[in-house]
């Protein structure tokens, strides 16, 4: 009896789809967006229903989304005629990027030099006036998925969010420091999905991209 229910434990599987929220205003004119909201474009809401398509015969047992209007949007789409628990949970959330929030790369640049340097410098601990470290983040997002993983062991999850969490998902499962979360390419409207087993997570797939219900422009502009 011992056997039989240490393999059970061992095979029982959890299913978890993290999904990167649609195009947002800010995303489309590469911005620095984190705690900050922006609008949905028309190609985000383009990738949202085409999300929606690719998932709607999944049977998710409970869904958690970032506190984020993106997240939340995106999460509603997906789940439209669907009853079940809706989790909002900021511990998923993007980096905050502090005083950066809603500028460009090179106004940051402009605007705070040092600052910037020794942020990049020093990438585990190095953050923008008033945001957050990546270390910070990542320590967050880990209890996160460990309370995934305790609370609803064998089900099928959905969890809608941002790319930083998602790729930091990725190093932890891959033994990877979270220094190296930039090797994992998470593209807007983008599904990874991975099965947890007691004996560890199997990565099933990543940064996959729906189609779009209908050709579309690609300027270089609408990509993350």
């Amino acid at each position: 009896m011992v056997h039989s229910q240490s393999w059970y434990h061992m095979s029982m599987r959890t299913s978890l789809w993290l999904v990167r929220h649609g195009q947002t205003t800010f995303n489309r004119q590469r911005r620095y967006q984190g705690a900050f909201d922006s609008p949905m474009t028309p190609f985000g809401t383009m990738q949202i229903a085409a999300l929606a398509r690719r998932l709607r015969h999944l049977p998710f047992t409970v869904a958690v989304t970032s506190s984020s209007e993106r997240t939340r949007v995106t999460a509603a789409t997906i789940l439209e005629g669907r009853r079940i628990p809706v989790i909002e949970d900021p511990r998923w959330n993007e980096t905050s990027h502090g005083r950066w929030e809603g500028l460009r790369y090179a106004e940051v640049k402009a605007r705070f030099r040092e600052e910037a340097a020794a942020r990049f410098a020093d990438a585990l601990h190095g953050r923008a006036q008033g945001g957050e470290s990546l270390a910070e983040v990542n320590m967050r997002v880990s209890a996160a998925w460990n309370t995934l993983l305790h609370d609803h062991p064998g089900g099928r999850i959905l969890v809608v969010t941002h790319a930083t969490p998602i790729q930091l998902i990725l190093c932890g499962v891959a033994n990877l420091p979270p220094t190296q979360y930039w090797r994992w390419r998470v593209d807007l409207g983008s599904l990874t999905a991975l099965d947890v087993y007691g004996s560890g997570p199997i990565v099933r797939v990543v940064n996959e991209v729906p189609l779009l219900a209908r050709p579309f422009d690609t300027h270089a502009e609408d990509h993350p």
